[in-house]
């Protein structure tokens, strides 16, 4: 399990640090109903992470023979999969220099409810392009490794939890400490904005290239 749990890592942290989430909980907890709508979004980007990838890791597990490892056609999957990400990794690097203009969802947040934010969460979890890719590799990584049950549940909620910090870890820090984190949570925004599509592109194309080699890897 230890190998599975090394694959899963930089797509995990490709999950987590993705931009839009991240500045979509900042401006929650920054917004007027920021404890419910900020636990609403937590909730649905997590479900939204664990559903994606376990419905993966079961497709994937019907593709994979139990015995020689992941099949063909996993490790063609894997390669398509790195391909798209270095795609994806390539169109967001060059760019990452021009101006963005704000979503209107995300222009909404300080009206949003509980209810909506778990929506919103749970939409850009496990719909959005990029994180669905990454949800898709992972559980293409756990379905052909031909784990014991108690290891693809471990590996999944290893995977989903790392994927899922970077958006829980705030909401849960302004439950216990809200003024304290107004300031800074409003630098990191800043932060972000300006700096994290070129973070987040190299994650992209490191992983992209990982998927490669692994379905290179599988086929030849």
């Amino acid at each position: 399990m230890g190998s599975v749990i090394g694959d899963l890592l930089p797509i995990a942290v490709g999950v987590a640090v993705s931009p839009v989430a991240v500045i979509a909980t900042i401006l929650m907890l920054l917004s007027k109903r920021a404890g419910s709508t900020s636990i609403g979004f937590a909730l649905g980007w997590l479900l939204g992470i664990f559903i994606a990838t376990v419905l993966f890791v079961t497709l994937s597990s019907a593709l994979s023979t139990s015995d020689n490892g992941p099949s063909a056609t996993v490790s063609w999957i894997k390669l398509a999969l790195g391909v798209l990400l270095l795609a994806f990794g390539v169109k967001q690097w060059r760019g990452r220099s021009g101006e963005h203009e704000t979503p209107k969802w995300m222009q909404a947040i300080d009206e949003m409810t509980a209810v909506k934010g778990l929506g919103l969460g749970f939409a850009l979890a496990a719909i959005n392009p990029k994180n669905l890719l990454m949800c898709i590799a992972a559980g293409v990584s756990i379905g052909s490794a031909s784990l014991a049950t108690s290891g693809v549940i471990a590996s999944v909620l290893v995977f989903t939890i790392i994927a899922s910090s970077t958006v829980a870890i705030p909401v849960i820090g302004y439950l216990v400490s809200a003024d304290r984190l107004r300031e800074p949570l409003a630098k990191l925004k800043v932060w972000l904005q300006d700096n994290n599509t070129t973070v987040m592109s190299v994650l992209i194309l490191v992983v992209g290239v990982v998927l490669i080699g692994k379905g290179i890897g599988g086929i030849f």
